[in-house]
């Protein structure tokens, strides 16, 4: 599976669809689906709803999580939204505030 890299430097607003692996390192703003992973590097800013496969936060992001596998939220990573996941972890150094339903 190949894997798309959206830039430090680099802000996309507006709907955004993948179907392979999504690393995050710039801004995003609006809607992210992917049918693969993201990652949220530390330093990114996502403000938006995100669906994936698996995601992992190292960075900011705010807006509603739906997962169809599981959630990391690393050290240092913060999140502000509801959760959607079979699995959610939340490593110690990480903030998170919203809400969590594992019914999946």
């Amino acid at each position: 599976m190949a894997t798309t890299v959206i830039g430090s430097g680099v802000t996309i607003e507006g709907e955004i669809t993948a179907d392979e692996a999504v690393i995050v390192a710039g801004t995003i703003r609006g809607k992210l689906t992917v049918d693969g992973p993201v990652t949220i590097e530390a330093g990114a800013v996502v403000e938006a709803d995100v669906g994936a496969s698996s995601l992992s936060v190292g960075g900011t992001l705010t807006g509603n999580v739906t997962a169809a596998d599981r959630v990391d939220l690393l050290t240092g990573g913060r999140l502000v939204g509801d959760v959607k996941a079979a699995r959610l972890t939340i490593a110690d150094g990480a903030v998170f505030k919203g809400n969590v339903d594992m019914d999946v």
